[in-house]
């Protein structure tokens, strides 16, 4: 019997269709990713199964785990189900997890909320699944905040959290999709190993199809809210039937030709740059430790030439882009662009910040809402001595919504009219409307869709070609830093550890933190098929 069996679920919200006749099942000790575009249904089927849906949803089908239908059961029912039966891992720990309690309490909650057994004897359990998951008590007390941790060990909470109590259905809704390389094969082995040592089943809602292929037992793939293709993984990969899955594989593996860089001028020069945060005292009088987070770092990035800088989370790669936007003093060192230094005195340079933009992860939290793209995307005028009025400022507008695959009608529209590779494209225009010397793009496809990142990748080989751009692209994902770079630097502890020709690098890692890094990414698999004509 499956442990968990959709049949027929169809889903609607205040009258709007959201699941159209969905079926899969699960076994125990089987894992069953789900895969597809933003918007095509993934979790709302997973948050279904839970029955964790938003007002005026309705539901027909059934939803059965161990051959009982969850549409049939009362709230308080539920409530008995959820964490016990059934525990899920969400996207992004931090916000999964109460800041003002510490990670024991937490775990305990699960416990002593289901009432599975007595406060001591949960406290032995909290330690022991923190333990399975990697944080052992004499490493990692009880008594710590999730603000202690890192990404990956805030994971590994909300994840002991779902299995507390040994449920036999885990569902993680996109578990790795913030994670760097390293720290996302730690996560994904670990869920692995306790599907085997719990034999539980597994509902992993991914959009990272080389972490499906290479975890999957089965593939269910959604779009529009309907199931378009499914099957074992290893058949599936080799013959896949519907056009949208060829889409996506062919996505994710997309390369993009970058012209050839011009030699020209040194313009960005890091030189023994040194960045170092001050610690708590750990005694009243004891004097305050140092932590260095960027650590005598070198490089310089030439005209016309696209840099990529890697590394794991807590390398130092956030705060060295803040170094170089001017947002931080470094303790040492010289950081110069176009031969200016980036601080004067204790005080950023603003003629060298106006020669620089960035590009942010997440581009709807980079924009203010309330106002129109025409607004948005003019703002770096205020950085200039003279800003750009008139007609002369609505043809730079309309010149930039198209340079970036957009219409000049679309400045006065709101952000929130936009898809999430709209809004990127959007931020992209922002970022050149002025024709910065320099632009820093920090993760800027990691949350997109492979069709969208796809997307935005041509946009990038284009602009490069149409206005000779120069960038330092730093990323986590090294497919990505792969195709759209010509240099690459590897940082670790605040280091630079190795830096040359993308292809060389990645072909042929001198470094074994690198070659550790290369070894980690998840790779799609070849799948012998011709793919030259399938479009997105």
């Amino acid at each position: 019997m499956s442990l968990l069996e959709i049949e027929n679920l169809s889903l609607s919200i205040h009258g709007t269709d959201i699941l159209k006749q969905v079926n899969l099942s699960i076994a125990p000790g089987q894992i069953v990713a789900v895969t597809g575009e933003s918007g095509s249904g993934k979790s709302m089927t997973a948050l279904a199964v839970m029955q964790l849906l938003p007002d005026g949803a309705k539901t027909t089908g059934a939803i059965r785990v161990n051959g009982s239908d969850m549409l049939d059961r009362d709230e308080n029912d539920l409530c008995a189900l959820r964490g016990a039966a059934i525990g899920m891992v969400f996207q992004e720990p931090m916000t999964a997890l109460n800041p003002v309690k510490t990670i024991g309490d937490q775990v305990m909650e699960t416990i002593l909320i289901h009432k599975a057994m007595p406060p001591r004897q949960a406290r032995d359990r909290t330690e022991e699944v923190l333990t399975r998951v990697g944080l052992p008590p004499d490493r990692f007390p009880l008594s710590r905040f999730p603000h202690e941790l890192s990404g990956g060990q805030r994971q590994r909470v909300v994840i002991a959290m779902a299995i507390a109590l040994r449920p036999k259905l885990l569902i993680a809704d996109e578990p790795t999709t913030a994670l760097d390389v390293t720290t996302q094969a730690q996560i994904l082995k670990l869920l692995k190993g306790l599907v085997s040592e719990y034999d539980m089943g597994l509902l992993m809602i991914t959009h990272d199809l080389a972490v499906v292929a290479d975890m999957a037992d089965q593939i269910v793939v959604m779009r529009h809210g309907e199931v378009v293709e499914s099957g074992a993984t290893a058949h599936l990969l080799h013959h896949m039937q519907h056009p949208y899955t060829r889409m996506l594989f062919k996505a994710s593996g997309h390369q993009v030709s970058l012209p050839e860089p011009a030699k020209s001028r040194p313009l960005l020069e890091a030189t023994n740059v040194i960045r170092d945060y001050r610690l708590p005292r750990k005694r009243l009088f004891d004097s305050p430790g140092h932590h260095r987070a960027v650590d005598h770092v070198s490089f310089t990035l030439n005209s016309g030439e696209r840099l990529g800088l890697v590394g794991e989370s807590g390398c130092g790669k956030s705060t060295l882009t803040k170094a170089i936007l001017g947002l931080e003093e470094v303790q040492g060192g010289d950081i110069r662009l176009d031969g200016q230094p980036v601080f004067s005195g204790h005080k950023p340079n603003l003629a060298v910040r106006r020669m620089m933009q960035v590009v942010f992860q997440d581009p709807y939290g980079s924009f203010n809402p309330r106002h129109r793209v025409a607004r948005l995307i003019t703002e770096p005028f205020n950085l200039l001595d003279a800003p750009v009025m008139g007609s002369e400022r609505q043809d730079r507008i309309a010149e930039m919504l198209t340079a970036v695959g957009l219409s000049p009608d679309d400045a006065g529209k709101y952000i929130h009219e936009f898809s999430g590779g709209q809004r990127q494209r959007i931020a992209i225009a922002r970022a050149l409307i002025i024709r910065p010397e320099l632009i820093l793009f920090d993760e800027a496809v990691s949350a997109l869709d492979v069709s969208v990142r796809a997307q935005i990748l041509d946009l990038l080989a284009e602009l490069c070609e149409a206005y000779d751009l120069t960038y330092l692209f730093i990323s986590h994902d090294l497919s990505v830093v792969r195709t759209i770079t010509d240099r690459v630097m590897v940082m670790r502890a605040g280091k630079i550890v190795e830096e040359g020709d993308t292809k060389s690098v990645f072909s042929d890692p001198q470094h074994q933190y690198t070659k550790d890094l290369i070894k980690a990414a998840p790779v799609l698999p070849d799948i012998g098929w011709d793919v030259a004509k399938t479009t997105y």
